[in-house]
């Protein structure tokens, strides 16, 4: 059984005893960094809405474009209000690690794939103040598609509003308005649940950025990518 809390490991025990196979996510705000915007989930006007391509790329076009995947319609990404260097794209390994490991520049907002031959997948991603918690090796030890999100009884006595989504009521069921998005792998250390996250998240414009709630958000379409590429057990390696 996994639980997300991204929220505290005091919290993550008290919990152990619901019995929920759902997946648990409620993290607190982060401090902003120079130049970076925090953006809650309620804030985000992407949530659900299909995005107007311009055309201006038809590779990217495709990359970012509409996704049907597990019964939802993933809305395509307005990749042009993003800032290029956060795009998918294949670069020279800056990393060192071998092929299969996945590092995650938490300052610089991008997590690479180790790929043979001296390249890297990198992706751009969102690092919310769980992001920020933790540091160093592990393995991607669990993963899940289109998870549930059930917040903990912290960020409901904060938030009553979420209260039809406690351990209780089931958590919010997967689709385009979870906030773990369309996957979510789960980082554990020397066997421990690290409550370390990457997951997706339909808020495209919070992509390089310090945001409100989460560990590690990529794009759905991102998520999607680099879940079907990374190998079994494999090796993190997170930079702060």
């Amino acid at each position: 059984m996994i639980f997300d809390t991204c929220y505290s490991r005091r919290g993550f025990l008290s919990l152990m005893g619901v019995g929920a196979a759902s997946t648990l996510s409620g993290c607190a705000s982060t401090v902003p960094g120079p130049g970076d915007t925090i953006i809650s989930y309620r804030d985000s006007g992407s949530v659900g809405r299909p995005a107007v391509m311009s055309g201006g790329s038809p590779e990217l076009d495709q990359m970012y474009g509409t996704v049907v995947d597990g019964g939802f319609v993933i809305p395509a990404i307005p990749y042009e209000q993003i800032n290029p260097r956060y795009y998918r794209q294949r670069v020279v390994d800056p990393t060192g690690e071998r092929p299969g490991t996945v590092v995650v520049d938490t300052p610089s907002r991008f997590l690479y794939l180790v790929e043979p031959g001296g390249s890297a997948m990198r992706y751009g991603v969102g690092i919310g103040r769980q992001g920020f918690a933790w540091s160093g090796d592990g393995v991607i030890q669990w993963r899940q598609q289109w998870p549930k999100w059930t917040p903990p009884n912290e960020m409901i006595a904060r938030q009553p509003e979420l209260a039809k989504y406690s351990a209780d009521n089931g958590g919010m069921p997967p689709g385009l308005n979870n906030p773990l998005g369309a996957r979510a792998l789960y980082i554990f250390q020397n066997g421990q649940d690290t409550l370390y996250r990457l997951h997706g998240s339909p808020e495209w414009n919070s992509i390089g950025k310090a945001v409100s709630s989460g560990c590690v958000r990529l794009m759905n379409q991102d998520i999607i990518d680099l879940y079907d590429r990374v190998p079994n057990k494999a090796r993190i390696v997170v930079w702060q």
